[in-house]
């Protein structure tokens, strides 16, 4: 492989500008996951709550498209399905880890087998083997910023969803740390029973807060199948869910930097895409193993994990059912 190719302009814009489109879904199920964890609860089942999501978007986008509505509107509705789907998935997590108080770790990994099952079985049942397709959204450029050379095509040419969410990443800390809500979810998260004591419903504040979580999570999945893939096929969310867990860890469940941590995953993500191109063009010079392109992403995300896992600041009562009875 020719590898003076990867250190051109072109290559470097379009390697970013593809990175930041592939960060969005990790981001807006990282940006969940952190209030959900501040609130206590360990919700692992993302990886089922974005399948559900994505199936449930591209389905209504689809449906919706096939029936003479436009393609932008029917995409803005088969995103909104999958808003719902995740916030349905969280209320299921919210019984099972809140009001029944069933092992977290355990309920979340049913939720993920759970939503898997889910959305393959509607998926097969509306379109049996068909490879269907929807339009989605087309990029909006910002008017006069997306005309600067390099910055503009790398962070002014994109769909309207990536706009949405990096500016969910400035809601998501003002509501944390800025909000009377906030305070409440940080410190049930921290110590439950004082919050109680202090006329902070727990539970209530706990099932907002993984409800929202969770509608992120399947905001997430319906990006991912009705904006940037147009499509649906099962494992499509290939294993975003697991890294969405662990670049919380990563960023400390500080929302700036877990824009950070899906950034650096939604390039490495580009990269191995755009070396397998590259490997494939240039057969005659030296190839990577596309197995190895295929693992770069992961392999960087288990890094930088293993780099923060020392530093973490998670919760106090993160993990841990509340019990009212148990109040000092």
């Amino acid at each position: 492989m020719d590898w003076s190719l990867i250190f051109e302009w072109g290559f470097v814009i379009a390697l970013v500008t593809a990175g930041i489109r592939l960060a969005i879904p990790v981001l807006l199920a990282v940006l969940g996951e952190i209030i959900t964890e501040r609130a206590g609860i360990l919700n692992l089942g993302l990886e089922g709550i974005m399948a559900v999501g994505a199936v449930a978007g591209f389905m209504t986008a689809y449906s919706f498209e096939n029936s003479g509505l436009s393609p932008a509107a029917a995409a803005w509705l088969g995103l909104g399905a999958g808003l719902i789907a995740g916030t349905a998935m969280g209320l299921v997590m919210g019984v099972l880890s809140i009001s029944l108080r069933v092992d977290q770790v355990i309920s979340g990994v049913t939720l993920v087998v759970f939503g898997y099952g889910l959305a393959n079985y509607f998926y097969r049942q509306q379109f049996s083997t068909l490879t269907a397709r929807v339009t989605g959204l087309e990029p909006w450029p910002v008017p006069l910023l997306s005309q600067i050379p390099v910055l503009g095509p790398i962070l002014f040419q994109h769909d309207p969803l990536v706009y949405l969410t990096v500016g969910l990443v400035g809601l998501t800390w003002l509501l944390l740390f800025r909000t009377t809500w906030g305070l409440r979810i940080r410190a049930v998260g921290e110590n439950p029973a004082a919050a109680e004591t202090s006329g902070v419903n727990v539970e209530r504040v706990r099932y907002v807060s993984v409800l929202l979580g969770a509608a992120l999570a399947g905001l997430g999945g319906a990006v991912l199948t009705v904006v940037q893939l147009g499509l649906f096929r099962e494992g499509i969310t290939g294993g975003r869910g697991w890294i969405a867990v662990a670049l919380v860890i990563f960023a400390r469940w500080q929302p700036g930097l877990a824009l950070v941590g899906a950034l650096l995953f939604g390039l490495a993500d580009a990269l191995q895409f755009r070396l397998q191109a590259l490997s494939q063009v240039n057969r005659g010079l030296a190839t990577i193993p596309y197995e190895f392109l295929l693992m770069l992403p992961y392999m960087l995300t288990l890094l930088a994990l293993l780099y923060r896992k020392a530093r973490s600041n998670e919760p106090a009562a993160l993990g841990r059912p509340y019990v009212k009875s148990s109040r000092t």
